[in-house]
């Protein structure tokens, strides 16, 4: 459960973070007269909820199986993942979106700048600490998996990581659109520039919580591993002696470590059924050592084309 315990100290330094950041851009905001700047506050306090939610994630998530839950909590963790998302979606781009347009329609008097641009310093640095030390994980991951990492965040079930990757990212993007439309309103004189800002910082909230949001559904829906992976699933499968064919297979991911794996397998026509149990364990203890992620394993012996294979009925399930 290292990963795990990564994925818990992540979003802790991302919640730390934001939770700083957000009291002081509210801060600024008021004193500037900056609709950008209020904006980011709303932002900020949307990607703490979301670390809260994360962190409710993390925990509910990893519950061990149970009499009335016996695969385990991992899709709770997605179900709270996704709840982070709306929050981002609601507590974020609705309000960047109606502050820039309230600013456009209404106008706004720019206050002094001073004070947002000390807070946009410190944010900046705030946040790229807490992007680096998800990006720092998912690079271990990644390795770990010999993936690349652009490919690694985008499909790793490890949803906490890639939701403090992704609202950083936008974060600092944030930033940079709540500078340039202070300075622009105050090179020009007009509230314009900042109201233009709030809006697309809420469009950019709207793309994150989008494309967090699709994961989590994904996930929750039942997402197999990738097909890279189910190939060297079946590779590892057909090397067990006595196995001939994997006539189906079947992956489910249930949790960042957790993939349930479930095959139809046809033997050798002369297998007996201590050779067929043999095969069973050994194959389900094979794909455990190659994949440590893999929890369950269920093997169906299964005729092949043809009726061959009339093997016995025993299987290995974990």
């Amino acid at each position: 459960m290292a990963e795990s315990g990564e994925s818990t100290f992540t979003v802790i330094v991302a919640a730390v973070a934001n939770l700083g950041i957000a009291t002081a851009k509210a801060v600024a905001g008021v004193v500037s007269g900056s609709s950008a700047m209020l904006s980011e506050a709303a932002h900020s306090v949307a990607d703490t909820i979301t670390e809260v939610l994360l962190l409710t994630s993390l925990k509910r998530g990893a519950k061990p199986a149970d009499t009335r839950h016996p695969l385990g909590y991992g899709g709770e963790r997605y179900l709270w993942a996704l709840l982070a998302s709306v929050a981002t979606f609601v507590g974020g781009a609705v309000f960047s979106v109606y502050e820039g347009v309230h600013t456009l329609v209404r106008g706004e008097e720019p206050g002094d700048p001073l004070v947002a641009y000390l807070v946009l310093a410190v944010a900046f640095v705030l946040e790229g600490y807490s992007l680096r030390t998800g990006i720092r994980q998912i690079r271990a991951d990644a390795a770990r998996f010999d993936a690349p990492v652009g490919h690694y965040l985008r499909l790793t079930p490890d949803t906490a990581v890639k939701a403090v990757v992704m609202e950083d990212s936008a974060a600092l993007a944030g930033l940079m659109l709540a500078a340039g439309g202070l300075a622009g309103a105050q090179i020009t004189g007009s509230g314009v520039w900042d109201g233009v800002a709030s809006i697309l910082i809420g469009v950019l909230l709207v793309y994150v919580a989008w494309v967090l949001g699709r994961s989590n559904a994904q996930l929750l829906i039942g997402r197999p591993v990738p097909e890279p992976m189910r190939a060297a699933m079946v590779e590892e499968i057909l090397s067990v002696p006595h196995i001939t064919d994997v006539l189906e297979l079947t992956t489910l991911i249930q949790g960042p470590d957790e993939v349930l794996v479930a095959a139809k397998v046809d033997f050798r026509d002369v297998a007996s059924a201590e050779q067929v149990e043999w095969a069973c364990e050994e194959a389900d203890e094979q794909l455990r050592e190659r994949f440590p992620a893999v929890r369950r394993v269920y093997l169906d012996p299964t005729p092949g084309l043809g009726g061959r294979g009339q093997s016995s009925p025993a299987a290995s399930s974990r």
